[in-house]
């Protein structure tokens, strides 16, 4: 099975699930992804799994696990000259100890990174009115406490992006939050930082986008705190963290395209899966669909670039 194409048949794993296949164990090991605790730093490797709606599927999508660690460490190196980040290097040649060995196997999917203290929020920008966010704005013309003019329609660019942080919870559910929320939780200095360095890096990756044909709808970003300074950490404007459309399908009053799991989201509605484990067997039609969202997705942002012009 080639390392880009779907599994020969329904339910066969793809090549590379885990560390583990390495005989490496992880130190942590999330739905998607998974951690090794390396001292002052962290292996963050990015697999070939996929969840939704919060359970991980039986089939994985190939590929996908580098197309994610490409992307956030194309925009990682690029946001560097803007903010502090964690990001030390995705050269899997340069990976410490035995993790060198296995180089071929990491690259593109793993990446070396600073640890950092985490700090506990989802820090969400909107520049569109979608998901969640239509949902709430229909009940109540707002979004997390922030006022919208009347009458806007789902998928329509709002008049300015809009600050939407939400609660940051290890099991279950985020929650939405007010930015007066966020600021109990974590000081009305640090607050107005996050929202103040949120917005700023939407809006270059946004233009960035937005020149190579991809509209950033919404997108999710995580800090930490390195040496006592604020820092973006995790992966960033991945089609993971962010709604993807091309450019051409926005405005035209329908659904646009996404670039990214919705169409998987999309075919498990259409079922009768009651989006508790176990979760059905996915169909390679879908399965194809998904790594061709994810790798249109990475043509179109990276193209062989190094890291991002802004």
């Amino acid at each position: 099975m080639g390392a880009d194409t779907p599994a020969a048949q329904p339910g066969a794993e793809v090549a590379f699930m885990g560390l583990e296949t390495l005989g490496i164990k992880p130190d942590q090991r999330g739905k998607v992804r998974e951690i090794m605790d390396l001292d002052d730093n962290l292996l963050l490797v990015a697999t070939d799994r996929i969840s939704a709606f919060d359970v991980v599927m039986p089939n994985g999508i190939p590929g996908r696990g580098r197309v994610l660690g490409r992307i956030a460490a194309f925009w990682l190196r690029g946001l560097a000259e803007h903010i502090p980040t964690h990001f030390l290097t995705d050269d899997a040649t340069r990976f410490p100890g035995k993790l060198g060995e296995f180089a071929d196997t990491l690259s593109g999917r793993a990446m070396l990174v600073r640890k950092a203290k985490r700090i506990d929020a989802e820090c969400i920008v909107r520049g569109y009115l979608a998901g969640s966010g239509y949902g709430l704005y229909k009940e109540s013309g707002e979004i997390n406490g922030i006022a919208l003019p009347p009458g806007l329609k789902e998928y329509e660019r709002l008049p300015e992006p809009i600050f939407t942080p939400t609660t940051k919870a290890d099991e279950g559910h985020d929650e939405p939050m007010t930015f007066d929320e966020l600021s109990a939780q974590v000081g009305s200095d640090m607050a107005e930082a996050l929202r103040r360095a949120s917005l700023d890096i939407y809006s270059r990756g946004a233009d960035y986008a937005q020149r190579r044909g991809i509209v950033i709808a919404d997108t999710k970003f995580e800090f930490g705190l390195i040496d006592d300074k604020l820092a973006i950490i995790d992966e960033v404007l991945t089609p993971d963290s962010s709604r993807f459309w091309p450019a051409e399908s926005v405005g035209t009053g329908k659904k646009p395209v996404s670039l990214d799991k919705q169409v998987l989201r999309d075919y498990l509605l259409s079922t009768d899966w009651d989006r508790t484990p176990p979760p059905p067997e996915l169909p390679l039609e879908i399965i194809q669909k998904t790594v061709d969202r994810y790798q249109m997705a990475e043509r179109l942002l990276v193209g062989g670039a190094e890291q991002p012009t802004w």
